[in-house]
Formats: structure tokens, C-alpha cells, sequence
């Protein structure tokens, strides 16, 4: 069963083969988000002392880290001078955590290393035949190459540039060519109840995406209330595609009845049941839920624009087969080039997108489109950016599987190594923004650090599943001095624990010389503030998950607003 949204939160998912309370839509809302760098562990108990301690900024974050929310937890913090490497502050750094959405802080940096910042994909359309006039006496081929940012718009001027080519009639099939990947769909060890998910959507080398968000290989319902009491809601599938098929059993209620909608799609078919009630005269909700083999709905969509651009098809269509050698091109769209790829990945936090740069890596570097392969590539690159990989194991690109271990400290350790890259100021740009408003520049961070000397000046990747969270990135300090940090806390039994890491780097940007409390307007007023920011909460606050997000990153819990 899709995991769905409340206005609070998505509820716990699963197969129809193990029911759990179903997910409920939440209101149209935009979908910013907030996220963490989590890493689990044994770390060490919150108060163990620093090795660096002595100094102010050491007794800070040691009191910082007291908080009791963290009793019990493990701990691993790592605070480096960006240019020399020297090491200001360090608790446990070198104990292998899971990561979570850190781990795409490798992906991203590998594959701007090994594809280089200029990479695009291509997608193609190519006949394999003989041609008369405008028939084609053969087969068309839809070949993908991985590119996860494709929306409907971009399959619709794949389509008319066929029928600009003068092709009108194919008498044979139709053929969607995925074989740039391997056919295995899901990372090793993701969650089974989060297969239906629209942030667990299934890898493959030719998908759709229904937004602009990119979720690659999920549709997007929107269910507006009926008529009148009783009457059924009115649904929209986007993108319209004949691969996903919807049953509404849900009714309109009263006007000030409760919203019970949810949406359940089996495990290995693509019929999505909208059940529940929709109150009379409500605004329209949204779920976002992944397709089960989406190279057949790109085929889908791509095939619905043929149809609307006069290009008839008569074969049916087909699914995972190579391109044939002779086979012209007649269209070709390219995507967008990775640098600016890893802002929507890197900013929102995009699972798909990371599996797509690790399989892509494994293909160009390795010669096939697999996990192997890609994260080879990967721990290569690591490797000679002097990343110690003997002492972490990945297994996907996402960090969605819990299997990932990577030290805190490697994390500072590539942070710091890529900076004499030329690709660097991309990199830098594309990670999330603390305050910064808008989705694309703020991501995952645009609610968080308000009015603190870290606003628009720390950037810093995300990451957070549930007991576990983090923060790693750059931030300057009061004398203008870059550092490096990373805040991994896990274990916990807290609902969140974000204004811990932000009160982390606030004290950071504080610091330095001058540092007597610069606040975000450029004044000082000789104390440490307090992050203004969606995320904090009453210290020592422990419920465990009371709205459901089951640790989620914000970004991952569409519509809720971040």
C-alpha cells in the first residue's frame, strides 16, 4: 500500500498481503522539505567528553550535545578547518554509521567525477525497417539511456518530431528499450513496505516523471470532492497514461465531515483504489505513488503521444529488447546536464535520481548499468580523493538501504577534498541552504536556521530515517573561515532531533574570530541564538513518532509543508 501523506505525516505502508492502517492524502500544498544526515551506531553517550576539549567552541557543542533527548543515543560529530584539514572538533567521529541520505554526498561528488559536471542523457527514437512514403514496415524504438528528470512534455516532442519525420503508419511494434540497466528494479535491503512509495520508486533506464520535483517512476493523483454528498470524487492521473488504471470506491461526505481518503496500489500491478471520504466543497488532495515496472509506462505515455501526433502503430508494444545495429535515429532528446541535475537531486533529496548516477557510473565506467558496476565507480573515485573505503560499505546510491556504513569522518574527509575541483561551486550550489527560500535553492534546509548567522550561510546535505539524523556540509564562521562538519546522532527515541544539529551549526558560524554573536541582520550581541526554525522543539521532547512520518526526510512526505 502506498505510504500516503496526512497533513501531519504518512502513516507505515504495506502490501495487501500484510494489512497496516491505510495512508491518508494531504492537502495540495508545496512540498519543501527537511532532512537529515543520519547515521546509526554504538557512537557514544551524549556528555562523553571531546577529544578537543578545553576550548569555547568545544564546551559549547559538548553542552549542545547533552541534551537529554540524546541519552542513550549514539553521537558522532567531526569539525575540520576546510583549507588545512585541522581537526577543531571530534566525538566518536570514526565509528562506522549508517548514513542514510548522506550517502549522497558520495554519489553526487562521484558522479560529477567520473561522468563529469557536462553529462547528459540521451533518449532516442529510432526506426528499424524499410520506409515507404510515411510507413515504416518495421519496429520504432523507445531507447533510454537513464535520464530521470523525462516528463510527459519531453515523450509528447519525442513524438512529433516522428511525425515530422514523415512517419505516419508503423506496422510493427512499438519496443521500449531499457537494456542500458539491469532489470533488478530496488536496492538491496530497501524496505518492503516502502515499495510502493513514490521516494522507493524502481530503477530502470526509461520513466516518466509527473513533476517538476522529478519524481522519476510515480504518477500523481489529484481527487477533488464530488457534486454533492454521496457522489463520487473526481480523480486525475498525471500524466494520463493507459499503464496505471485507478478504481474510485470513495464517496463526497458532508461538509464538515472528516477526510478518510487513501490510496492503495497492490504489490506487482498498477490498478491504484482510492477509497475513503472526500468532505463536500473541500480543496482538491494529492498522493504521489510509484508504477510497478515503469519502463512499460514511459512506453505508455511515449505511445499516447504518437497516437495524438497522427502516427499510428500497429504491432503491439514491447518491452526490455535492445535496439537492433541499422536501426536510424528520428528524435533524440537530451536531459539536462548533471551538474544541474544534482540541484533537484541533491536539494530535495531524490532517491531515484542517486540510482540512476550509480547505475549510469557502473555503465560508463564499468561497462555495465548495474550497482556492482556503479559503485565500483564510485568507491574509485572515493579512493583517489583520499576518502579511506576500507573503513565503509555502500550498497546503493540513496542511502534508503540500511545496510550503508560510512564513518563521519570520511564524510569531512571528502568534503574537504573536493573543494579544489573545477566542478566544486556546483557542487557547493546544489546542496540545500539553511533559510533560503524556494525548493530549489533552500531544499531540504529553507525552513531551518532562521535568524541565525548560519542563514543562507551553511550548505549542507540531509538525511533521516527513522531513530537516526544528521547534518553535513559547509559553513562559515564569523571570521570568514570555511568549515567542514559532520553531525551524525542515531538511537534516539525522540521524535526529531534537527534543532540539535542546528544549534551545532549556528554555534559554528558564531565562532571564529569577532565571533560575539553576529545574528543574521550583522549584529552582535554576545550570546549564542537559538535556530528560528520549523524543526525545533521543546528540548527533551520524546514521543515516539506521533504523526507518523516513521523518521522520513520532510521531502520525502509529499504534500506536507517543510
Amino acid at each position: 500500500m502506498k505510504r500516503l501523506t496526512l497533513p501531519g505525516g504518512p502513516l507505515a505502508s504495506r502490501s495487501r498481503t500484510a494489512p497496516a492502517p491505510r495512508q491518508r492524502l494531504g492537502k495540495k500544498a508545496a512540498a519543501a522539505a527537511v532532512g537529515f544526515v543520519l547515521v546509526l551506531g554504538t557512537g557514544g553517550a551524549a556528555g562523553a567528553e571531546s577529544p578537543t576539549a578545553g576550548n569555547e567552541l568545544s564546551k559549547k557543542i559538548d553542552k549542545i550535545l547533552s541534551d537529554e533527548r540524546l541519552a542513550g543515543a549514539g553521537t558522532s560529530v567531526v569539525v575540520s578547518d576546510a583549507a588545512d584539514g585541522d581537526v577543531l572538533y571530534e566525538r566518536h567521529s570514526g565509528k562506522r554509521m549508517m548514513p542514510a541520505s548522506n550517502t549522497k554526498l558520495l554519489t553526487a561528488a562521484a558522479a560529477l567525477g567520473v561522468l563529469g559536471p557536462g553529462y547528459r542523457y540521451r533518449t532516442d527514437v529510432l526506426a528499424h525497417g524499410d520506409r515507404s512514403g510515411g510507413r515504416l514496415d518495421g519496429d520504432l524504438y523507445l531507447r533510454g539511456t537513464g535520464d530521470p528528470t523525462l516528463l510527459a512534455e519531453d515523450y509528447d516532442a519525442l513524438a512529433a518530431d516522428v511525425a515530422a519525420s514523415g512517419i505516419k503508419e508503423v506496422t510493427g511494434r512499438l519496443v521500449a528499450d531499457d537494456t542500458r540497466f539491469d532489470s533488478q528494479r530496488l536496492g538491496r535491503s530497501w524496505a518492503a513496505d516502502d515499495e510502493s512509495a513514490y521516494y522507493s520508486s524502481q530503477i530502470s533506464a526509461l520513466s516518466v516523471a509527473p513533476d517538476t520535483d522529478y519524481d522519476t517512476g510515480s504518477v500523481r493523483l489529484e481527487v477533488a470532492p464530488g457534486s454533492a454528498p454521496g457522489k463520487k470524487p473526481k480523480v486525475k492521473m498525471v500524466p494520463g497514461n493507459d499503464y496505471v488504471d485507478v478504481e474510485v470506491t470513495a464517496e463526497t461526505v458532508a461538509e464538515d465531515g472528516d477526510s478518510t481518503l487513501s490510496v492503495d496500489r497492490e504489490h506487482g500491478g498498477n490498478t491504484l483504489t482510492v477509497s475513503g471520504g472526500i468532505p463536500a466543497g473541500a480543496d482538491p488532495e494529492e498522493s504521489w505513488t510509484s508504477v510497478w515496472e515503469p519502463t512499460g509506462y514511459a512506453a505508455s505515455v511515449f505511445a499516447g503521444a504518437l497516437k495524438d501526433h497522427g502516427v499510428r502503430v500497429a504491432g503491439k508494444t514491447e518491452t526490455g529488447k535492445a535496439t537492433p545495429d541499422g536501426a536510424r535515429r528520428v528524435a533524440r532528446h537530451k536531459s539536462m546536464p548533471v551538474s544541474e541535475l544534482n540541484v533537484p537531486f541533491l536539494k530535495l533529496s531524490n532517491n531515484n535520481h542517486a540510482e540512476v548516477l550509480t547505475k549510469t557510473m557502473g555503465y560508463e565506467a564499468g561497462g555495465e548499468g548495474t550497482w556492482e558496476e556503479g559503485l565500483k565507480a564510485v568507491q574509485g573515485f572515493l579512493k583517489k580523493e583520499g576518502v579511506d573505503t576500507g573503513t565503509l560499505r555502500q550498497v546503493d546510491g540513496s542511502g534508503l538501504s540500511r545496510m550503508n556504513n560510512v564513518p563521519a569522518a570520511e564524510f569531512g574527509a571528502l568534503l574537504r577534498a573536493v573543494r579544489d575541483k573545477p566542478w566544486f561551486g556546483k557542487f557547493h550550489d546544489a546542496l540545500p541552504v539553511a533559510c533560503a527560500p524556494g525548493r530549489m535553492k533552500g531544499g531540504t534546509l529553507r525552513t531551518r536556521m532562521c535568524g541565525t548567522p548560519a542563514e543562507l550561510n551553511a550548505h549542507a546535505k540531509t538525511g533521516s530515517l527513522t531513530g537516526a539524523s544528521g547534518l553535513s556540509g559547509y559553513v562559515d564562521d564569523a571570521g570568514g573561515r570555511r568549515l567542514v562538519f559532520s553531525i551524525v546522532l542515531n538511537n534516539y527515541l525522540a521524535e526529531s532531533v534537527k534543532d540539535i544539529e542546528d544549534e551545532i551549526v549556528v554555534a559554528l558560524a558564531e565562532s571564529g574570530d569577532g565571533a560575539s554573536g553576529k545574528a543574521a541582520d550583522g549584529k552582535r550581541d554576545g550570546t549564542s541564538q537559538k535556530p528560528k526554525s520549523a524543526a525545533t522543539q521543546p528540548s527533551g521532547r520524546d514521543a515516539a513518532d506521533p504523526d507518523g512520518s516513521g523518521g522520513l526526510e520532510c521531502s520525502w512526505r509529499k504534500p506536507v509543508r517543510c
